[in-house]
């Protein structure tokens, strides 16, 4: 077999990447299309379907036997178990937070999310952070503590956003190539089933379910949950296996970005001016970090010739 080249690779994967995170950024006006399902009934669904989905993929693709393959290694397994859990988090507050009028917060999660993978490289990967890094990060906690005072709120939604994507994403550097994006999603998901059957069971018997109650139109786009869930969590996995971490750092931006207009503008979420204080700073602590990263990056090229893949 052929070596896949480096260059070529880390093109796809910035390819990748960059496909996740636009179709995040959409993510918000599909949910909102989703009125009236709850946020618990929407993340079952999105389990459920999202499993169907990677299993005709699998079928498709005859990769039934990487999967089986992953299974009999029980480290893989574990690691796939634990991603399971964190984007199961990830989903649930998320739905919490666009279907309740709080789409900008989830922006700001998401904008942070870059600044928590450099703290979790110091804390988990143990790497050196350098003083512009630590400029960023107090930059954003001044931001957090802004919102805090001045908008009256502790940012829950934002941060437990940003903190459980931040270790997604490390989990999924740890798996590395071992596991590939379509057997990954599949086992998160399977994992998921007990949590997804006891919503759906707890939503019929208090709120009522709401596939196939509302219109053909609503049916559809929620038996849609699937294919608009597993679609960018597959080119982030492909994505994050081929791509350093800085290339994925400054492509989050693109998601958030998206969010935050159409929570502003197109949903009409309130910018009062401590919000946007808030925001400001984060902005300028993500300038920071992002210059930082592309100096840095830049200097070790030139020293080494050519970046590595991480």
């Amino acid at each position: 077999m052929t070596p896949a080249d480096p260059s070529r690779e880390r093109a796809l994967g910035g390819v990748y990447a960059f496909a996740a995170y636009f179709l995040w950024g959409l993510l918000p006006l599909y949910f909102v299309a989703l009125a009236p399902t709850g946020p618990w009934e929407v993340v079952a669904w999105r389990i459920l379907l999202s499993l169907v989905f990677c299993a005709l993929l699998l079928t498709v693709t005859r990769s039934w036997g990487r999967l089986v393959a992953i299974l009999r290694k029980r480290r893989l397994v574990l690691w796939t178990i634990v991603a399971g859990a964190l984007i199961y988090v990830n989903w649930q507050v998320y739905l919490i937070g666009a279907l309740t009028g709080h789409v900008i917060e989830t922006s700001l999660g998401y904008f942070i999310n870059p600044i928590v993978t450099v703290l979790l490289g110091v804390l988990v990967l143990r790497e050196t952070m350098r003083a512009a890094q630590w400029i960023a990060i107090g930059i954003a906690v001044i931001a957090v503590f802004v919102v805090i005072v001045g908008y009256g709120s502790f940012p829950w939604i934002a941060l437990t956003l940003a903190f459980t994507f931040g270790l997604y994403g490390l989990v999924k550097k740890q798996i590395g190539p071992s596991v590939d994006a379509v057997s990954g999603l599949t086992l998160e998901s399977l994992w998921l089933v007990p949590v997804a059957v006891v919503q759906l069971i707890v939503v019929g018997m208090t709120t009522g379910l709401t596939l196939g109650h509302v219109s053909g139109w609503h049916t559809t786009l929620l038996l849609l949950a699937g294919v608009a869930t597993a679609t960018p969590l597959l080119f982030f996995a492909a994505g994050a296996r081929r791509v350093p971490l800085i290339v994925m750092g400054m492509l989050q931006f693109v998601a958030p970005i998206m969010q935050f207009v159409i929570g502003a503008w197109i949903l009409g979420e309130p910018m009062p001016l401590e919000r946007w204080i808030g925001f400001g700073l984060v902005w300028v602590a993500l300038i920071v970090l992002t210059v930082d990263s592309v100096r840095h990056a830049g200097r070790g090229r030139g020293a080494s010739g050519g970046g590595e893949l991480t």
